[in-house]
């Protein structure tokens, strides 16, 4: 009975799994993205960073 159980509830994984990808972005990873380049540039300068132009020419020497 407990394997009939486990069974179910892995093919009901798969099937909300499945669900959630075919929809396209799923919402709970659109919200971890980092967003824009304004908006990352303005949390920055908010938290007392470097802005995002700086942040990013200090990654490599010129060349």
């Amino acid at each position: 009975m407990a394997e009939e159980i486990s069974e179910l509830m892995m093919a009901a994984i798969a099937a909300v799994i499945a669900a959630t990808q075919a929809d396209g972005d799923d919402p709970a990873q659109i919200a971890r993205q980092p967003g824009s380049a304004w908006s990352q540039d303005h949390r920055r300068q908010m938290t007392g960073k470097a802005s995002l132009m700086n942040a990013r020419a200090g990654r490599s020497p010129w060349r």
